[in-house]
């Protein structure tokens, strides 16, 4: 049984889009992105410079290699 109130990789965004319509997904400061190293003025959950498209790709990947691990009887 996993952990009350965690979502599992795939649960975390189902349509593979993320909701950044909070106030705290927007910085005044434009800083590298985490993953591409351009410029962009939002964050992460963690606060932490990431563009919407890079940051959907990079938890694409990751529900993709669960599952792969998942099938193959790793996890």
């Amino acid at each position: 049984m996993r952990p009350r109130g965690r979502k599992t990789a795939t649960e975390l965004s189902p349509t593979g889009l993320l909701d950044w319509s909070a106030a705290a997904h927007w910085s005044a400061y434009a800083r590298p992105c985490r993953y591409c190293g351009h410029p962009t003025y939002l964050r992460d959950f963690k606060g932490a410079p990431a563009d919407k498209v890079c940051a959907e790709a990079a938890l694409a990947e990751i529900v993709r290699i669960v599952q792969v691990h998942s099938a193959q009887g790793v996890l």
